[in-house]
């Protein structure tokens, strides 16, 4: 018998399997596509607000949003924290920092760092500053009010020229902000009850807080009802997050502490804010859409 030869014949390019070809993996191609297409149409066509929702994200531009709104908590409402707890009373003081320790779970070398920047620079930024400095802090501040007045003007498709509003709802969302954050201490404990309790009333606080936030810096120009949704979905979100950064902050801040000193809870801090923002323009947004939808805009009355 002839031996059969080990080399490739003269077939061996007919005989290749058919996944090989190019023309294959092309129709391939081709066909995943024409699958995601068809899905993705079928989708419009079911649930047309995941259509609407997700151009409307893309037109308000999340992402960039919820930085700039970061970046303008961290540069002016932050430092407002301090000139406030300088000239505040001992008590309020003393709650303020409370209320800080628990929005950011703080312990050990982080609680530390906060006992250490308030209680050094108590008597030094109060002489240092003065009240027109103080004054000065505070209307520096209104850019965070600012810059969530014009998440909510683009979340619900309003000119940003179209509508002067009144600048004293800077100043007062400011100041109920502050108050909202004094008291956060006996709020996340539950008033002692617990996380069972505290978890609701933070829910509860965060929907009321972000309903009325959006009612004032949009001037009264929508009605109550319509900003429900958005209300709900923000208030979720922030509940959701200050429930997890009590586990997440303290080992984060305390672990950039160690590895790059003060210089490292900065960066944590900043990307908390980001990620808060973040979820804070996702709910409105999300919020206006759903409001915006047939079946829901006739029961809420959306203009």
């Amino acid at each position: 018998m002839q031996p059969s030869p080990t080399g490739p014949g003269p077939g061996a390019a007919r005989r290749r399997p058919a996944f090989l070809g190019a023309s294959w993996w092309k129709s391939r191609f081709a066909a995943q596509r024409a699958a995601v297409e068809s899905l993705a149409t079928r989708t419009e066509a079911r649930f047309p607000v995941v259509t609407h929702l997700t151009t409307h994200m893309v037109t308000v531009n999340i992402l960039d949003s919820a930085t700039r709104l970061a970046a303008q908590c961290f540069l002016t409402a932050i430092p407002l924290l301090f000139v406030v707890g300088s000239f505040a009373p001992t008590a309020v003081q003393d709650q303020l920092i409370s209320s800080l320790k628990a929005v950011f779970g703080l312990s050990g070398a982080a609680e530390e760092q906060l006992q250490h920047v308030y209680r050094s620079t108590e008597g030094n930024l109060r002489e240092t500053t003065g009240v027109v400095g103080a004054l000065i802090v505070l209307l520096s501040a209104t850019a965070v009010s600012r810059a969530m007045q014009r998440l909510c003007k683009r979340a619900w498709g309003i000119p940003r020229s179209g509508v002067k509003i009144a600048p004293w709802r800077w100043l007062a969302w400011i100041a109920v902000w502050l108050t909202v954050l004094i008291v956060q201490a006996p709020v996340r404990n539950g008033f002692g009850a617990g996380l069972w309790l505290a978890v609701p009333v933070t829910a509860l606080m965060q929907t009321l807080l972000w309903w009325w936030t959006q009612h004032l810096l949009l001037g009264g120009l929508l009605p109550w009802l319509p900003l429900l949704p958005g209300a709900v979905l923000t208030g979720a979100a922030v509940t959701a997050l200050s429930i997890g950064s009590r586990y997440y902050m303290p080992i984060a801040l305390n672990r950039s502490l160690a590895e790059y000193g003060p210089l490292g809870s900065v960066f944590t801090i900043l990307s908390w804010l980001i990620v808060t923002c973040a979820a804070v323009a996702v709910g409105i947004t999300a919020g206006a859409v759903l409001a915006k939808e047939p079946w829901p805009a006739r029961r809420l009355g959306t203009p």
